[in-house]
């Protein structure tokens, strides 16, 4: 695996790779890899001949007084198992490579409608953050195809309606979300939770998937299923930003009758914030 952290060796790497007809698959992460992230990479690997992954804890998605500083990073651990996937570039950039003019240059992209509402409530600016880095990245590592995870459901909406409105060539490619065996989300943030934490935590995906159930049998009256749904929540030591029934597709209030929804939330448990969907 080549490891670099420097946009010219980047390049090279890839340009080399390019002569000679090869398709690029990018895996953009922010590092301390979990069982989720590696799933991703499995993924991409079928997806192309060559399997670029970054490492970059982007500071344009943190607001104030968000774990920007705290995050975990692990890069040599991150780098093992990489490396173990057989992927091809790891590419850790310093926020300089990314940022040359620095972050708060005016480098922003417009935030797609797609991500107003629901985590841009509770985190302004964090898809302004996320757009502006991975457009960034493609730009740097100009892919063929992106892999990201449904977990993250808004973010992998708003990825897809930036390369749309863009007319971007790249492939935004998504990988369901990976669990523990009691249905907890795969998160870098779960290693915040304290042990009674922990075993209260699973009850998010549990009350997602009621919720989701519900719909499926025909219950319409969305906003009692969702306000019951943060009582839930609440009963069970939870602090809930939202729980949301919406379309799949447009992230739009789901029309009653329809069959294609999502059931999306987030919710602090101790230091840990949790996001999780259940698609249906």
């Amino acid at each position: 695996m080549l490891a670099v952290s420097g946009v010219s060796d980047l390049r090279a790497g890839i340009e080399a790779w390019r002569q000679q007809g090869q398709r690029i698959v990018f895996v953009p992460t922010m590092g301390n890899l979990h069982a989720g992230h590696l799933a991703l990479v499995h993924h991409a690997r079928a997806l192309g001949d060559r399997v670029v992954v970054s490492v970059f804890v982007n500071p344009t998605q943190f607001a104030p007084g968000e774990d920007y500083d705290t995050y975990p990073r692990t890069l040599a651990v991150d780098s093992r198992h990489l490396e173990a996937e057989q992927v091809d570039l790891l590419f850790a950039p310093d926020v300089a490579a990314v940022y040359p003019r620095g972050v708060k240059a005016d480098t922003s992209y417009p935030v797609p409608a797609v991500g107003h509402g629901l985590e841009d409530a509770f985190r302004p600016g964090f898809f302004t953050g996320v757009v502006t880095v991975v457009k960034r990245l493609f730009e740097l590592v100009n892919p063929d195809v992106a892999v990201f995870g449904e977990k993250d459901y808004q973010q992998l909406a708003v990825i897809r309606a930036m390369v749309r409105d863009l007319a971007l060539p790249i492939d935004i490619a998504s990988v369901p979300t990976v669990r523990e065996a009691d249905g907890l989300a795969l998160s870098s943030r779960n290693q915040y939770l304290s042990a009674q934490e922990r075993a209260s935590a699973p009850l998010l995906q549990h009350t997602l998937g009621a919720v989701a159930e519900s719909v499926r049998a025909g219950d319409a009256d969305y906003n009692r299923l969702e306000t019951a749904a943060v009582e839930q929540l609440r009963a069970g030591g939870f602090v809930p930003d939202y729980v949301c029934i919406r379309d799949a597709a447009t992230l739009q209030p789901l029309a009653a009758g329809e069959t294609h929804g999502v059931v999306l939330a987030a919710a602090r448990l101790g230091r840990a914030r949790l996001i999780d969907n259940v698609i249906f």
